[in-house]
């Protein structure tokens, strides 16, 4: 099987549209996403609707519960929390509905498929560095564990970081973000799996990114978020 791993999408609607494009050239079997479709972008019906209608599976993730749930939003910082507020306002009772169907995890062909950590996926902890992943990779069954929530793509093993994946031992994997890259990189990023092969690519591309943060003070959504969206951070 040829797998697509897309996440942290962030209601950001013209890189969801260039990376399914790219995807649609690569001709892949399924589609996965990793969460957080909404949040601080201005097409949070949009995204919904276009991963409800392409992804096979889908995880829950932090802004996703946040929209459903306001009072989730506590820790996040002001600027994230009025995204918050301002995308449970504008979701349709519809994509709502959807939301709140997301499981935390998926697992397919030994691979797991989660948001945040996997060690516990409804706390939403962050994995920033190659300690962190290896004391994830305790708590894990299976050979490759997909990852997104911290927007920096990267590939780690229980010796640190790896440029490539093997079949001899465990992976945990951050395929980095659609809409809202933070690696200093503007570029959506996701990834791209062989099962069959056992492979794994990043894919890194353009897209308009002027239009998308043009949209974001459109919608009075603080200008920071469309600013980062410039720099990739």
């Amino acid at each position: 099987m040829k797998y697509a791993i897309i996440s942290d999408i962030h209601s950001n609607l013209e890189a969801l549209q260039k990376a399914l494009s790219i995807i649609d050239e690569k001709k892949v079997d399924e589609i996965i996403c990793l969460g957080d479709i909404v949040g601080y972008g201005a097409n949070p019906n949009e995204c919904a609707e276009l991963v409800r209608t392409r992804c096979s599976s889908v995880v829950l993730g932090n802004h996703d519960a946040a929209a459903l749930n306001t009072a989730l939003a506590y820790d996040f910082n002001a600027i994230a929390r009025r995204a918050v507020f301002w995308t449970a306002e504008q979701l349709t009772d519809e994509n709502s509905a959807y939301l709140a169907t997301l499981p935390l995890t998926v697992v397919k062909e030994k691979i797991l498929f989660v948001h945040s950590s996997p060690e516990a996926p409804e706390a939403w902890d962050y994995i920033v560095d190659p300690d962190e992943a290896s004391q994830a990779l305790r708590s894990v069954e299976e050979m490759i564990c997909f990852i997104g929530h911290t927007h920096v793509p990267g590939i780690y093993s229980e010796r640190g970081r790896a440029k490539y994946i093997t079949r001899d031992e465990q992976f945990i994997i951050n395929v980095g973000s659609i809409g809202q890259p933070r690696d200093g990189n503007p570029m959506l990023s996701f990834g791209i799996f062989d099962s069959t092969m056992w492979e794994f690519e990043f894919v890194r591309s353009e897209y308009d990114i002027q239009k998308a943060a043009e949209k974001i003070y459109a919608a009075k959504l603080p200008e920071e978020l469309g600013n980062r969206l410039l720099y990739g951070m």
